[in-house]
Formats: structure tokens, C-alpha cells, sequence
């Protein structure tokens, strides 16, 4: 998934986005809730994971502000607050849901692949696509009932295809829910993590075919 992460705390921010890149997500981070509104404008977030005490703009006017302007991106809120009545007023403003600081990864974690199922419509914690097993809640993907080992960027990238399969998607796409805008992009990353998926995926998994001029598409047959 794509997902922003908005933290005025630098060591916290920084670890939270090491821990979700490490899990195969393209991750943003911003400090200010006055720069939200703007980003989540112009990129296909997946997923915002807002602070409510940021120096500028709190969380809740943050979210309040992309929930008037018709934005159903999922907000999973931070606080370190544990007051009821903060966590009532968050999810009656629209945030899908709550963690309080200090957390533990792996449940920020647990909660990040939650929304995303939820999100895609898919709450189940395998996605199947023919021979194709991907094993959500630990990343773990089979082909045939066979392991195969993937990258992180190779795993977001069949993430992505397959969770559309059948569908073409195209490469500006691709490349949007693979990496930050932070992270350095070559010109042919995209058909790089796609050959070497390719070659893991055979002989007995499904084919990505290259719809030219335009993306990729996971055959779902």
C-alpha cells in the first residue's frame, strides 16, 4: 500500500516508516498537518496514519478537513492521549481507527493490514489469484503450494497486481503504491521487480502480461 505517515516526533516517525517499508509498503512521511490536505490530493494514499497532537494543525482538524472534502481515505490515528472522550470525538469525525502510544510494532502492524483489507473490500487474510497463495498477515506467498522468496519491493509490486486481477494496471500506478516520493526511482524499476517476478512465478503460477504503452495485468484464469 501507499500510506503517509503524519508524526512531528522525528525517531518515532523514522521508525514507523523503516517498520512498513520492511513489511513491502511505499510510505511518506510529513511532520505538519497543514501539508495533508495538499499531498493527499495529488497521491493514491491507501492509508494515513495521523498523530493528533502535531504542532501546527491537531490531528482532528486534519481529519475533519479530508472527511469535508468528500476524502474516504482510512485514518488510523495516533495518540498519546487516553481520554474517551478524544478517541470518541476521532472516530465520530471519521477516523476507522485508534492506537495509543506507546504501541507495539507488531500491532500498529496488524492494524495497518486490517484497514487495507478492509479497504479492498477483501477482509479475508489470504488473497488467491489461480495457484497463487499470499499469505497477509505474514507476508509468506506460495505458488502451487510451493514457497517463493520475493524482495520487498517484489512484494509490493505482486500485491498491487493481484489484489487487481484480471485488471490492467497501469505503471504510473505501479510505481505510486511501490515507493515514497522520497525514494530514488529508476527509469526501469518497475520492469525489473515485474522479470523477476516473473521467473518466481513460473512455471506453474500466474502469468503478468505487459499490456504495452500502458501497465501490467496478473492473469486471474
Amino acid at each position: 500500500m501507499r500510506i503517509l505517515i503524519v508524526e512531528d516526533d522525528a525517531p518515532l516517525a523514522r521508525s514507523i516508516v523503516a517498520l512498513l517499508r520492511n513489511a513491502g509498503h511505499a510510505v511518506d512521511h510529513v511532520a505538519r498537518g497543514g501539508d495533508v490536505a495538499d499531498i493527499t490530493a495529488e497521491e493514491p494514499y491507501a492509508l494515513v496514519i495521523l498523530d493528533v497532537g502535531l504542532p501546527d494543525v491537531d490531528g482532528f482538524t486534519v481529519l475533519e478537513r479530508l472527511r469535508r472534502r468528500g476524502d474516504r481515505v482510512p485514518v488510523l490515528m495516533l495518540t498519546a492521549r487516553d481520554a474517551l472522550d478524544d478517541r470518541v470525538r476521532g472516530l465520530d469525525l471519521g477516523a476507522d481507527d485508534y492506537l495509543r502510544k506507546p504501541f507495539d510494532p507488531e500491532e500498529l502492524e496488524a492494524r495497518v493490514r486490517a484497514l487495507g483489507r478492509r479497504r479492498g473490500g477483501d477482509p479475508v487474510p489470504e488473497l488467491r489469484v489461480g495457484s497463487l497463495v499470499i499469505h497477509r498477515s505474514t507476508g509468506q506467498v506460495e505458488v502451487a503450494g510451493r514457497p517463493i522468496d520475493l524482495r520487498r519491493r517484489e512484494r509490493a509490486v505482486l500485491d498491487a497486481l493481484a489484489t487487481r486481477a484480471g485488471q490492467i494496471v497501469p505503471r504510473d500506478l505501479l510505481q505510486s503504491e511501490v515507493f515514497g516520493f522520497d525514494e530514488p526511482v529508476g527509469p526501469n524499476a518497475i520492469e525489473v521487480n515485474v522479470t523477476r517476478l516473473r521467473a518466481k512465478l513460473a512455471p506453474d503460477g500466474p502469468e503478468i502480461r505487459t499490456v504495452r504503452g500502458v501497465g501490467y495485468l496478473l492473469d486471474a484464469g
